[in-house]
């Protein structure tokens, strides 16, 4: 199976859920000590501002929208139900879609209004960065599945590299654009990865039972 019982999954999930539950209680009470740690890293991603800068941040932004998050996922399951791998495809669907319920749910319930001066393009509310949380389900979702499949060592480091430094940006370019607070960007990790978690309870206790339905049967799982 490629996702395993981990003993310590409990308490990764307790961990995740529970900073992102205080943060996102804090950000709810608008909180002062908050807003200033937010202004301060704000004003530090955003010195020394460029075009060049600006049209590189913006093209990263595009890129891992949530738009483009579903058209990843769809190439990643569309890849992975060619090669057998059909539920795998399936929970990376599920994942990603079901973790956008979730992550909107949230936004509208914490409410928090955009940064001033955002773009127009950036609208609803801003707690959590709907990019960084899809972002960061897409790249789990290659970590976990697609990654171990790679042979060489070297090249998987390489990919995982990539793909951590790409988040990073992703994050810097949220603030940078205005379209996020700093908080905003940590927070959607958080909940993508307890989301994630749940997501691979599910898998462990669904991909047995998958495997015996017809069209799954000779689904590598």
């Amino acid at each position: 199976m490629i996702i395993q019982k981990e003993r310590d999954r409990p308490f990764r999930l307790l961990v995740s859920g529970g900073l992102f539950v205080f943060l996102a209680a804090v950000v709810m009470a608008q909180s002062g000590l908050l807003e200033f740690m937010d202004s301060v890293m704000i004003q530090v991603v955003q010195k020394h501002q460029s075009g060049t800068k600006e049209a590189v941040m913006k093209l990263i932004s595009s890129l891992s929208s949530p738009t483009f998050a579903i058209i990843w996922v769809l190439i990643i399951a569309f890849l992975l139900w060619g090669f057998k791998y059909r539920i795998p495809a399936l929970w990376a669907l599920g994942t990603l879609i079901g973790g956008d319920v979730i992550a909107t749910l949230v936004k509208h319930i914490v409410a928090r209004p955009r940064p001033i001066g955002h773009l127009a393009s950036d609208n609803g509310f801003s707690f959590p960065s709907g990019h960084v949380f899809g972002m960061t389900l897409i790249i789990a979702i290659i970590w976990i599945v697609v990654v171990p499949m790679i042979k060489k060592d070297w090249q998987a480091i390489l990919v995982r590299t990539v793909m951590i430094i790409w988040l990073l940006l992703l994050a810097w370019s949220r603030i940078y654009l205005g379209a996020h607070y700093p908080t905003d960007t940590i927070g959607a990790m958080l909940l993508a990865y307890a989301w994630l978690q749940i997501s691979e309870w599910l898998y462990i206790w669904l991909a047995p039972k998958l495997s015996r339905v017809k069209l799954l049967e000779r689904s590598f799982y």
